[in-house]
C-alpha cells in the first residue's frame, strides 16, 4: 500500500517541466490551437505519412508507381507535355529522352512485366503541329453584342503540366 501511495504522488522531471510550462502559460495562444486535426475522422490509412509527405513536398503520386507504369503514364501525357514547346527540336528531344528511358527499361526490366510501347517522334511532332496550327487560328467572337468583352470569362485552357515546367526549367539551365 505504501508503495502505491509513493507512485501516485511521484512526478518525473518531464512531467514537472510540462506542469511548470503550463503554469507559466507557454502553451497559450499556440498557432493552430483549437483547429481539428486533419484526417482524424477519416478512414484509417496505413500510408498516411507517405501521402502527407508527398503533399507537403508537392510531389506527384506518380513517383510511387513501378517504372513501366510510370513510363506508360508519361507516354500518355506526352501530347500535353509538348503542347507549349516552341520548336520542333524541343519536341523531338523530349520524345527522344523518353524513348531512351523506355529502351533502358526494356534492356533491364524491373518491376512488373507490363508492355510499354516506344514513343514515335514523328507521330508526336505531327500532333504538336496540328495543335499548334489550331491554336494559331483566330477564334469566333465569344462576347454577345450587348455584353462588354471584359465581362466574358476566358476559356479554361490548361497550362503546361508540372513535369513540363520542370523539364523546361532544367533545359534553360544547360
Amino acid at each position: 500500500m505504501a508503495n502505491e501511495a509513493y507512485w501516485e504522488r511521484y512526478e518525473s522531471v518531464v512531467e514537472q517541466r510540462i506542469r511548470d510550462a503550463q503554469d507559466e502559460g507557454a502553451f497559450e495562444n499556440l498557432r493552430g490551437a483549437g483547429r481539428p486535426l486533419r484526417g482524424l475522422n477519416g478512414p484509417h490509412d496505413e500510408n498516411w505519412w507517405l501521402r502527407s509527405y508527398l503533399e507537403r513536398e508537392g510531389l506527384p503520386n506518380d513517383v510511387l508507381l513501378p517504372t513501366p507504369l510510370r513510363l506508360r503514364r508519361e507516354i500518355d501525357r506526352l501530347p500535353e507535355t509538348v503542347r507549349d514547346m516552341d520548336t520542333e527540336r524541343e519536341v523531338r528531344d523530349t520524345v527522344a529522352a523518353l524513348a531512351r528511358r523506355v529502351a533502358e527499361w526494356l534492356r533491364f526490366p524491373d518491376g512488373p512485366q507490363i508492355s510499354v510501347r516506344m514513343p514515335r517522334a514523328d507521330d508526336v511532332v505531327e500532333a504538336w503541329r496540328v495543335g499548334r496550327a489550331a491554336r494559331s487560328l483566330p477564334g469566333p467572337e465569344v462576347a454577345a453584342p450587348d455584353v462588354p468583352a471584359a465581362d466574358v470569362p476566358a476559356a479554361d485552357v490548361p497550362g503546361p503540366s508540372a513535369w513540363a515546367r520542370v523539364r523546361r526549367s532544367l533545359r534553360r539551365r544547360r
